[in-house]
């Protein structure tokens, strides 16, 4: 459902709303000089949620309309709860029902098998979010021990910018960063007001510095398929290409597979950490050595 929009009071609701805010609040550094303005600045408000500054300058203003996705945003920057989410909808004209929280996602039974199959081949399967729904034993080797994260934290944004192991792996770091980020962006312009990525952008957004400016940067190129450089602690430097397939039963869940020219250095890196994987005993030996 579509009303009318009350654009003057949908500006001073956002004014409110970030005067209430410190910087500290929503992750950015305090400089400790006076601030002129109670709360956040517009261009800080700006930043974080992706837009420019002359467009949120124009929406306090109430001289222009806001899309759901600006909307989502607004919501997870200004830290709105739901009560406050409804309001700012509501005097958006865009008060339309908006799913609070999704179920929790399973990966499909068919990519499981798959996953089992391919011994050889690092692979896993990420969801909304890039949620990590499953992997294989040598997508484990060769990225991380996923079975030692907490179900609810198997993300691979959140481990590209806050495992330091993980980041210090990847080898093109910012190149994959700014990818992950631009599908995060597509998935909120899709589904605004998704509850759990909100929740991420937000957590990630205090969290790391990093994901802070590369999100604040607005929407880049998202990549299904490219080249990955890893430096691994077992097998050294190696060069993958990889590639992502969608599963026709839900086209949220993608089976991402990482694979090395035959007869290269990096097949043969995989070839070892595929019998270093299949051989316990060979594991424990590096262990102890």
């Amino acid at each position: 459902m579509y009303s009318e929009p009350r654009l003057s009071e949908l500006g001073e609701f956002l004014k409110a709303c970030r005067a209430r805010l410190s910087p500290r609040t929503v992750g950015l550094p305090e400089s400790g000089a006076s601030r002129r303005v109670t709360g956040l600045r517009r261009e800080e408000v700006a930043q974080l949620a992706g837009i420019s500054t002359e467009r949120y300058r124009r929406l306090e203003q109430g001289r222009m309309p806001v899309s759901r996705s600006v909307l989502a945003s607004l919501v997870r920057v200004l830290h709105l709860d739901d009560d406050q989410r409804d309001h700012l909808f509501e005097l958006a004209g865009r008060d339309e029902s908006v799913p609070r929280r999704r179920p929790t996602q399973r990966v499909q039974p068919q990519l499981k098998r798959l996953l089992d199959e391919l011994t050889g081949t690092p692979a896993l399967v990420l969801g909304r979010h890039m949620d990590i729904l499953a992997w294989n034993t040598l997508a484990a080797a060769l990225l991380t021990d996923f079975d030692r994260i907490p179900e609810n934290k198997r993300n691979y944004v959140r481990l590209l910018f806050t495992d330091p192991g993980f980041r210090e792996l990847c080898l093109d770091w910012v190149t994959i960063a700014r990818s992950c980020i631009a599908r995060l962006r597509l998935e909120a312009a899709k589904w605004p007001g998704d509850l759990g990525l909100a929740a991420l952008v937000g957590e990630l957004s205090v969290a790391d510095a990093d994901f802070r400016q590369l999100w604040g940067r607005g929407q880049a190129a998202g990549l299904r398929m490219g080249t990955k450089r890893l430096r691994h602690p077992v097998v050294g430097d190696l060069t993958l290409a990889w590639d992502s397939l969608t599963c026709t039963a839900d086209p949220t869940q993608q089976l991402v597979i990482w694979t090395a020219e035959p007869g290269s250095p990096s097949h043969d890196g995989l070839c070892l950490l595929a019998s270093w994987t299949a051989d316990p005993y060979q594991r424990a030996r590096d262990a102890t050595a």
